[in-house]
């Protein structure tokens, strides 16, 4: 008896197997492998973040578009812009910062990747003149050197929505982050 109950589910397990192999066989074309190239997708890309936050008597609204270029499957070069608005209600100060960057991507896996990336941003920053008693602004770029890595899923077939942190390691003085704070950003892409 009990060598027919191993029998039986020898033979299930096999059968199954073999359902799920010729199945496969006949999707293997509806199967996305971000890895092979496809010469009837472009190898661009387009996508960013979006960012906004509101809280007590500040506020900040973000956006930041990229566009990419996959050189190989699995690497790919691009640039970003960038624009910030935020405010401060209790010292009356509001700013507008914006910039720039040049990345480089490398997925290790389809989901998993390495990011590099050179940021040049401009900021504005409230000062205080104590021989005036009065509040001015300065303006001045600070670089980041941004190395980290992300993941993305696949939303649709040609849609990722990915995540990933990224540290800066040049540390400039006039950044506004804390050192080795992380930034940690959420996002769409298309052709990703």
């Amino acid at each position: 008896m009990k060598k027919f109950f191993v029998l039986f589910f020898v033979l299930i397990s096999v059968t199954t197997i073999y359902c799920f192999n010729i199945e496969s066989e006949q999707n293997n074309s509806a199967i996305y492998n971000p890895f092979e190239p496809n010469p009837q997708k472009s190898k661009w890309y387009y996508g960013g973040n979006f960012g906004f936050n509101f809280w007590n008597d500040y506020f900040y609204l973000g956006v930041y578009p990229l566009v990419g270029y996959k050189v190989t499957p699995k690497f790919s070069v691009g640039g970003k812009l960038g624009y910030a608005f935020y405010s401060i209600n209790s010292t009356d100060f509001s700013s507008h910062n914006y910039g720039g960057s040049l990345f480089t991507r490398y997925r290790i896996v389809p989901q998993f990747y390495l990011h590099g990336e050179f940021v040049y941003f401009s900021y504005e920053r409230q000062t205080f003149s104590i021989v005036n008693q009065q509040f001015g602004s300065e303006r001045f770029w600070v670089p980041f050197l941004l190395l980290g890595g992300g993941f993305s899923q696949m939303a649709s077939p040609n849609v990722w929505v990915f995540v990933e942190v990224l540290f800066d390691v040049i540390q400039d003085s006039n950044s506004p982050y804390e050192n080795w704070d992380p930034f940690v950003s959420f996002g769409v892409g298309v052709g990703f």
